[in-house]
């Protein structure tokens, strides 16, 4: 019960369909399990339902809102149902992602790339803008927000670097800005995780089979030559959510099996 009594926002609460979880429906489980109060945030409203029928046959309490983070009413209007449904929000938990039509800077359309941007980087703007007036009349706030390895790695998706560098800044000024109110920010960035969305959608893309996108991946982690789960991403946030990170803020932490830490 380490969220014991605490509301927790999880933006992209839902996931791809796929035979493993996703990092949203992960992390929104975990803290259910744990003793939060769930706001379950997707666009997709049938795959939050599922997230929120996995919490209620574990004994957990949530709520569905379905929301286009790049729409500033709609993240305005999840963060009042927190407040109206359980009276504060106390964790925002931002993840969501995509990566369509990316690729090298000559090859991405201005079209790919502002829909990168505008999911990647200003969704997660939109959010926190939304869930920070609550948190500064309470005078205290974890704000959670999902970057990449690619913001600091080597990658031939530009669009999506470019946007999870700037999920990296964004954090690092929320942190300094909203420190005096009690307010803590930081960010994990994922490594190669097994998720739908990677193994599902990037197999699907490239026209191989699963089997295959799976070994490939797993020889490039350092740590036991393995990809993680969303189970690990969700177990950092689950840190960086309860009081145990209380004096942590402005934290990029990397969960990624040493991958990030390669030099040479």
């Amino acid at each position: 019960m380490r969220l014991e009594d605490k509301v927790v926002v999880v933006v992209g609460a839902g996931q791809t369909p796929g035979d493993t979880v996703g990092n949203g429906r992960a992390a929104a489980i975990l803290y259910a399990r744990e003793g939060a109060s769930v706001v379950l945030v997707d666009c997709d409203i049938s795959s939050a339902l599922e997230t929120q029928s996995r919490i209620a046959e574990e004994g957990g309490r949530s709520t569905v809102v379905q929301a286009d983070i790049t729409n500033e009413q709609d993240c305005e209007a999840f963060a009042r149902k927190a407040v109206e449904s359980y009276g504060k929000i106390d964790v925002l938990h931002n993840n969501v992602g995509i990566a369509g039509g990316d690729g090298l800077v000559h090859e991405v359309s201005g079209e790919a790339w502002d829909r990168i941007m505008a999911v990647n980087l200003k969704g997660m703007f939109l959010s926190c803008k939304s869930v920070l007036p609550a948190m500064k009349q309470q005078q205290s706030g974890s704000i959670i927000n999902i970057s990449s390895i690619a913001a600091v790695c080597s990658a031939n998706i530009a669009a999506y670097k470019t946007s999870k560098a700037g999920v990296n800044a964004l954090t690092h000024q929320i942190a300094m800005d909203y420190a005096r109110f009690g307010i803590r920010a930081n960010a994990i960035m994922p490594g190669l995780i097994n998720t739908p969305m990677a193994i599902e959608g990037i197999s699907k893309a490239r026209r191989i089979p699963k089997e295959q996108l799976i070994i490939e991946r797993d020889a490039r982690v350092p740590l036991g030559r393995k990809m993680g789960t969303a189970w690990d991403v969700a177990y950092a946030a689950l840190f960086l959510a309860s009081d145990e990170s209380r004096f942590i803020t402005g934290v990029v932490l990397p969960v990624d099996g040493g991958q990030s830490a390669r030099i040479g």
